[in-house]
């Protein structure tokens, strides 16, 4: 049976970021593509001490860099008492939206401030352009997007993380990065995850986890808007079905873009069969 990227015909590697990388127990959703030999990584994360377990964990197919992205100014860091509540932010937390929720006071509690010199994406000479990007900095991913619109003109897909409650002071609401994303020529394609959490002081069978109903933050996918993209290259539309299959199990997104390689006789006219019985996988 033919691989994806034999169907496709597509030899170039995907070029991926992940802006805020760490190892963290969740298999994040590139982990199939690298594995695979399908692309390079770009890990960003500001802890040196985590740098060498994730040249280990992905050997020569990542390049680590340890700037904190930003605006390219000199801004203060927030360090939470607490490392694994990952609440260290560029922003202060908003006491008030802490208050609001079971245990975040604690999870926002700081240790310390530092002042840190933050790095711009397009600043980054040995960067390439990039195909895919990830992105969970607390806070911070609007303004590190606005501040690497270059090293992401040929960006297909980005995941992120947005919140629909500020719990950091200015943090911009998920409708502002909404309405930048789709003005850059996205569109929402889907919620990885979404998560809830309880209101204090109502707490479910006695764990603060449980939540009843309130949307706290999500993991939202953005791709690249195949409607209205009318200059999209083939090897673009190539990599997007790798995103969509591999990292998402976009099957349908994967087979519209297929088709439209076909119609364009980029690749052949049985490659959404192909596809199909990729999918399907051997018979037994």
């Amino acid at each position: 049976m033919d691989s994806l990227e034999h169907i496709l015909a597509l030899n170039l590697k995907l070029q991926i970021a992940d802006i805020g990388a760490a190892i963290i127990i969740e298999e994040p959703p590139y982990q199939q593509l690298v594995d695979a030999g399908l692309a390079h990584l770009h890990a960003f994360d500001a802890e040196e001490r985590n740098h060498h377990a994730l040249r280990i964990k992905y050997d020569d197919k990542i390049t680590v860099y340890p700037d904190i992205i930003g605006d390219g100014r000199t801004q203060t860091l927030h360090v939470a008492n607490m490392p694994e509540s990952g609440m260290t932010s560029l922003l202060k937390p908003s006491q008030d939206h802490l208050e609001f929720f079971n245990g975040f006071e604690s999870f926002g509690t700081i240790k310390e401030t530092v002042d840190v010199k933050t790095t711009r994406l397009d600043d980054i000479s040995i960067l390439p352009s990039i195909d895919y990007l990830k992105i969970d900095i607390q806070g911070g991913e609007l303004q590190a997007l606005q501040n690497g619109v270059q090293k992401l003109a040929s960006c297909i897909a980005v995941q992120m993380e947005i919140s629909f409650v500020q719990l950091y002071e200015n943090q911009p609401r998920f409708g502002e990065v909404d309405v930048w994303m789709q003005a850059q020529g996205f569109m929402p394609h889907s919620f990885a995850e979404i998560k809830r959490w309880s209101i204090a002081p109502t707490i479910r069978n006695n764990d603060i986890r449980q939540p009843f109903n309130q949307l706290l933050e999500a993991d939202i996918v953005y791709i690249r808007n195949p409607i209205e993209w009318t200059d999209m290259s083939y090897d673009a539309m190539k990599k997007l079905v790798l995103i969509a299959h591999y990292c998402y199990s976009s099957i349908d997104l994967a087979i519209y873009l297929i088709k439209k390689l076909e119609e364009a006789n980029e690749i052949p006219k049985s490659s959404v069969a192909a596809y199909i019985e990729f999918v399907r996988g051997p018979k037994p």
